[in-house]
């Protein structure tokens, strides 16, 4: 397995394009995004748990609802969550799309992201669907990945290749997601394309699986969105003999979606908004894999402690406070804490007391961009990871006026 170039066009028969239409004021922002598959592809999903849901997730359910897809459309600028008139909106993109490619309305992904509560007028897409289609391109991945960022300051896109039975398959994907970013399934928009023979439901096997440990795992803010969802789609043209059950051809699949999903993973948390530092906090050595998650996620989620890895201070009361709160059975007189960067690492908790350490040493080591908080339970052999962001000034300053 490596990584290749190529984004969400690097799997055969997959196209992308991304442009301006008008959704967005600023006309050096594309707001539209399209993926296209030369065959109709099997097709996989995961949403918000969020009650308040955008009226394309509805549609994109209904649409891939016999597991199959040829196309994704996306607009950024305008949520389309909370219209009146969402569905019938989301349908005429999708309606509009479909005529252009030639293709059943019904296999179109649609999805939607920006500002929640404004009507979303169909006149910009429906102005802008031809020269999205015409410039459809093997080669324009990273201009799909910038028409659906919202907040986010960097595209986000990742491509591995591998084999199967010799067989060289292709997988990747883009992603958003900087702000409303605490999944339970899932608040971003995450597009993955494969050539990989595959059914729909071991597709959809393997993500729900995957999601679990990757993208459940991602916090910036503890807000999940109302929007947004992981699509995956699989058009077979990498030509392996289809995988349709368990074995050794499955878990090779698995483990190119999971290298592709932990790259976005990383990608998203560190874009956090406003964010400075990624955290990655690793927990080791639990009882059981719940437990693990748990406190993993507890303590990513603790403001406290992303404002003191902001301010680059080993303030590893904040790590334990969140365990404690977490709800995991745990014994507190059996923790570990250190801290980790490129910088070194260094032990500040023992067995659930502080320890003397450097603390200039510990500033150095969190001064860093990548920051690992690492705890040992003690306890199992359990593991998990979680992923998020330092909580900064500019976090509060985008969110005071991101409507006005």
């Amino acid at each position: 397995m490596k990584m290749i170039s190529g984004g969400v066009c690097a799997a055969k028969g997959f196209y992308a394009n991304g442009i301006h239409c008008g959704i967005r004021k600023n006309r050096t922002k594309r707001d539209l995004s399209l993926i296209y598959s030369e065959k109709r592809a099997a097709a996989a999903a995961v949403y918000t748990t969020n009650l308040v849901k955008g009226a394309p997730l509805t549609v994109t359910k209904n649409h891939i609802s016999d597991g199959f897809a040829q196309a994704v459309i996306c607009n950024s600028g305008n949520a389309n969550t909370c219209n009146a008139d969402g569905i019938e909106i989301a349908e005429q993109m999708s309606g509009l799309l479909a005529e252009e490619l030639g293709i059943s309305s019904d296999d179109v992904v649609v999805a939607s992201t920006g500002v929640i509560g404004q009507p979303l007028d169909i006149e910009p897409i429906k102005r802008g669907i031809p020269d999205l289609v015409a410039g459809l391109s093997d080669s324009k991945s990273c201009d799909a990945a910038e028409g659906i960022m919202t907040t986010d300051t960097v595209v986000k896109e990742v491509a591995v290749s591998f084999c199967i039975n010799g067989v060289e398959c292709k997988i990747g994907g883009i992603a958003k997601g900087s702000g409303m970013i605490h999944p339970n399934m899932a608040t971003m928009l995450v597009f993955i394309t494969t050539d990989c023979s595959i059914n729909s439901e071991m597709l959809s096997k393997a993500l729900s699986h995957d999601i679990k440990n990757t993208f459940n795992m991602v916090s910036v803010d503890g807000d999940t969105s109302t929007n947004d969802m992981v699509t995956v789609l699989a058009n077979g043209m990498a030509g392996n003999e289809k995988i349709i059950s368990d074995g050794e051809d499955f878990d090779i699949f698995m483990k190119a979606l999971n290298t592709v999903t932990v790259y976005l993973c990383r990608k998203i948390a560190g874009d956090g908004e406003g964010a400075t530092k990624l955290l990655e906090c690793k927990v080791g050595s639990a009882a059981s894999e719940v437990v693990a998650k748990t406190v993993a996620k507890s303590v990513i989620c603790s403001s406290l402690l992303k404002a003191a890895m902001f301010g680059a201070d080993a303030n590893w009361g904040r790590v334990l406070c969140a365990i404690g709160y977490s709800g995991a059975d745990v014994d507190v007189n059996k923790i570990d804490v250190s801290f980790n960067s490129s910088k070194g690492e260094i032990a500040v908790c023992k067995s659930g007391s502080g320890i003397d350490f450097s603390e200039e040493k510990a500033k150095e080591i969190l001064l860093e961009e990548e920051i690992e908080i690492i705890i040992e339970l003690n306890s199992g052999n359990c593991s998990s990871t979680a992923w998020g962001c330092d909580l900064t000034y500019e976090y509060v300053k985008i969110n005071g006026d991101y409507r006005t």
